[in-house]
């Protein structure tokens, strides 16, 4: 239920007329960009604060590990940036599969750098159509979505760490 509320929260910000104004600095496009820029920064401290030796912990056997779950984000990034971009995916690698903390920072990296082209979209074009799993809304749109759906992984995140005794960078 929390995810669908917080959808139809975000679908009727990100189609609001605010949202596609030209010219607004604290727009749509560049209140995401400040969001984005963030999540980005706290995702790379948090891959660097759990030992590799850590990377494999499931908490349970049915969830991701903390190495899936950075792998995860890397590739929904890439997917979601290149939507709100109209672009074809660039990713071609599958980094949940990634083991390599090294590895992983390095794929986060990466994809947060590539949707920084996303997050540095004018304003004039934030209410322009974007399609995403199917359904369509503006790409101020799916740049929110980018960051709530980092935001459910965050507290994925934080649990991990303080299962294994760590204080998350973020505290």
């Amino acid at each position: 239920m929390g995810r669908k509320l917080a959808l139809m929260v975000l679908t009727f910000v990100a189609g609001t007329p605010l949202a596609a104004q030209q010219g607004n600095e604290g727009g749509g496009i560049a209140a995401a960009r400040k969001l984005f820029q963030q999540t980005a920064a706290t995702y790379v401290r948090f891959a660097e604060a759990m030992p590799e030796e850590h990377y494999g912990f499931k908490p349970t056997p049915e969830v991701r590990s903390y190495g899936q779950i950075l792998g995860h984000v890397a590739n929904e990034n890439y997917l979601f940036c290149a939507s709100a971009l109209g672009e074809p995916d660039p990713n071609r690698a599958d980094f949940e599969k990634t083991t390599s903390k090294a590895e992983l920072i390095t794929a986060l990296k990466a994809a947060f750098g590539y949707c920084e082209k996303a997050y540095a979209l004018p304003e004039s074009r934030a209410g322009e159509q974007a399609t995403l799993f199917g359904n369509t809304g503006s790409r101020v749109w799916v740049l929110m979505y980018n960051v709530l759906h980092d935001g459910e992984h965050y507290g994925n995140l934080v649990t991990y760490l303080r299962l294994k005794g760590l204080v998350p960078p973020t505290t």
